[in-house]
């Protein structure tokens, strides 16, 4: 999702993060993989990738004239086609990565703490000419497999990727699919089946049968030349702040008038929050 703004206007500018709390879900094969890209209008960056060695390395670059800094996660083998969830939590200097159910790591930073004028946020492949050398050769390899429940500060690109593509601040390229990959109970069924047609030689998410209950996902399959969903961080919030409200006033007009109305399969996220849905059923992913 991208920052509606082309040019780093006061409003964007003033927008300085000192903390950020990411999490996801996903299944590949790849490694090298990109996750997830976080950039600003200020050459900072955030990237969250699976390493040659399969292991899951964070990098920071808040300071656009210093090198980034990489912290690498000791947990192996995040390439092997399994669901693993990962939370990436920063406060100030002080970054924790935690991967599945293991002890959670600890890292310091030595740069600047503060996340200036952010501009998008980009799930898969990245064009950015702007990008350290080392970072843009794997970034073009772009992500094949599914990811799921992707969370950054409270916003959910994929589900607006997915619910909204038409008057959310998303562009999509590639192909992007709604699918129930993320979901406990389908992970390890479908990860020999599905995997190999995710392949970024074919560009496109392959024909096998798990893309079923698409709307009804919060994942997604993404086949090589990856979506990019990129969000604007102020405006998503004020479309979520907005989005609640109504919510929130639709459900107080049906409980005056006494109506229950059951869950429809064309909205399935009716009358639940996202963490009370996430909480309650199965993780809801998308394939890239």
């Amino acid at each position: 999702m991208r920052n509606s703004s082309a040019l780093p206007s006061s409003i964007y500018s003033d927008l300085t993060l000192r903390g950020e709390n990411v999490s996801l879900s996903f299944r590949t094969n790849q490694s090298p993989a990109l996750l997830l890209y976080i950039s600003s209008y200020y050459r900072e960056y955030m990237a969250l990738l699976i390493n040659k060695h399969d292991k899951l390395e964070v990098r920071y670059k808040l300071d656009g004239s210093r090198e980034p800094e990489v912290l690498r996660s000791k947990v192996r083998s995040l390439a092997n086609g399994q669901l693993h969830t990962v939370t990436v939590r920063r406060l100030s200097d002080s970054v924790s990565v935690q991967i599945d159910q293991n002890a959670r790591e600890d890292f310091n930073l030595t740069s600047d703490e503060e996340f200036n004028a952010i501009k998008s946020l980009v799930l898969g492949r990245v064009h950015d000419a702007e990008l350290d050398p080392d970072l843009a050769r794997l970034a073009s390899l772009g992500f094949a497999g599914c990811l799921s429940v992707v969370r950054f500060n409270g916003i959910s690109p994929l589900k607006a990727a997915l619910l909204h593509p038409d008057t959310s601040p998303v562009v999509i390229t590639g192909p992007f699919v709604g699918s129930s990959c993320g979901s406990s109970a389908s992970a390890n069924a479908h990860t020999a089946d599905n995997n190999h047609h995710l392949s970024d030689q074919s560009g496109s998410v392959g024909s096998g049968q798990p893309l079923v209950n698409a709307v009804r996902t919060d994942s997604a399959l993404i086949g090589g030349v990856i979506a990019v969903v990129i969000f604007a961080v102020v405006a998503g919030l004020v479309i979520a702040a907005r989005f609640i409200y109504r919510r929130k006033d639709t459900y107080r007009n049906r409980e005056a008038k006494g109506v229950k109305r059951e869950d429809s399969p064309d909205f399935p996220f009716n009358n639940q929050t996202d963490s009370q849905h996430m909480s309650g059923q199965h993780q809801k992913e998308y394939f890239i």
